[in-house]
């Protein structure tokens, strides 16, 4: 039996602050069977495209894309904020409404030539996911597709990313 998995992503108006309508993935995430066809659909997704490795932005794309990754039983690496990482690190710097943000990676967690799945929660404006594409694409990694639980259609996020193949299994 096939979920609607929109029934499991709360809607919290007026967060962080008045007007903005946020979609809260944290009740799909404890739901087992919600989560589960919720990763086995975006596995479903990266199937055919031959996945070297899974990456995903701090910190719910850790939650979402380690569980993609072991089904595609390949690596995952994060993409982590800036100053989390113990070894050498490349960065990538993003705009945000009010500031930037810093996203690193390992500077070898990915080996010229390996196909890259980009995972995350939620696409909005598409500031994180570049970020992450340009590391990614910096290493010599190819990225072969960008999955997310949820679009946020109106921050146009795909607009940034129209050059990849891309899936969001819910729009809001």
């Amino acid at each position: 039996m096939t979920l609607d998995l929109y029934k499991y992503v709360a809607s919290i108006p007026d967060y962080p602050e008045k007007g903005i309508i946020f979609r809260d993935i944290l009740p799909l995430m404890a739901n087992g069977k919600a989560f589960k066809q919720a990763t086995d659909e975006l596995v479903a997704y990266a199937k055919d495209k031959q996945v070297d490795m899974v990456v995903g932005p701090e910190a719910r794309g850790f939650i979402v894309g380690c569980p993609i990754a072991r089904e595609l039983q390949v690596g995952f690496a994060p993409a982590r904020k800036k100053g989390k990482l113990p070894r050498k690190a490349i960065s990538s710097t993003y705009k945000l409404e009010y500031g930037t943000a810093t996203l690193q990676m390992e500077a070898d967690s990915i080996k010229p030539g390996q196909r890259v799945l980009v995972v995350d929660d939620l696409l909005a404006t598409g500031g994180t996911i570049s970020a992450t594409i340009d590391m990614v694409e910096r290493m010599g990694g190819k990225v072969v597709g960008c999955a997310f639980l949820i679009e946020l259609k109106d921050l146009h996020g795909r607009e940034k990313i129209k050059d990849y193949d891309m899936e969001a299994l819910m729009e809001f």
